[in-house]
């Protein structure tokens, strides 16, 4: 059973059940004209609050070697909010201060703000330690999120990457989730899915 906090920002009640530490094990399988990408690895993700409208996200996963070395990955940070226009009362851009008194939703404003198919519109924007930056929307609904990348930027000596789309769910008290990609000259396909099993 998950405890949930209560001390979150109205914003966060939808994605509230993300927030902790999750690791466990997946898999990867993708193949490419070249080659074919197929392996184990374990992954850890954590999902925090500091008080924001917004979630940090941070990740890293390792494959499983022959003899028992592991090969970093992927480390990735981010944030995911609720999809909301900019307000008066909203920072930003850059180091510019509100220009309104704080805006206090409440969890009834939130749920006003359900799309036609009963979810809410998220943002998820990821930076990869290799560079890539993803910027992805999608919807929250329940113990679900589904989202795919609007806009992805690659460093000038990066490899082929040119969409993305990533499942989670929670089922039985673990996080499922499950990341397509097009890359390498392949278009949009599975590509590594994994369990994770709460640790804090």
């Amino acid at each position: 059973m998950l405890d949930l906090p209560t001390d979150l920002p109205a914003e966060l009640a939808p994605l509230s059940w993300l927030i902790g530490v999750w690791e466990g094990t997946g898999v990867i399988d993708y193949e490419t004209e070249n080659h074919h990408f197929a392996g184990e690895f374990t992954h850890r993700v954590s999902f925090s609050h500091d008080g924001g409208s917004f979630l940090n996200y941070s990740a890293s996963a390792w494959l499983h070697g022959d003899d028992d070395a592991h090969t970093s990955l992927v480390s990735e940070v981010g944030y995911w909010r609720l999809a909301l226009p900019a307000e008066d009362s909203d920072a930003g851009p850059a180091l510019l201060s509100p220009l309104g008194s704080p805006l206090v939703r409440t969890v009834d404003d939130i749920e006003k703000l359900r799309n036609d198919a009963g979810a809410f519109d998220i943002e998820v924007s990821l930076v990869h330690s290799n560079g890539v930056s993803e910027l992805y929307l999608g919807q929250i609904a329940g113990p679900r999120v589904d989202i795919a990348t609007d806009a992805i930027v690659r460093p000038e000596g990066a490899k082929p990457y040119g969409a993305a789309t990533r499942m989670y769910g929670l089922v039985d008290g673990h996080l499922l989730w499950a990341w397509d990609i097009a890359a390498l000259g392949k278009e949009l396909s599975s590509h590594a899915s994994a369990r994770l099993a709460r640790l804090e």
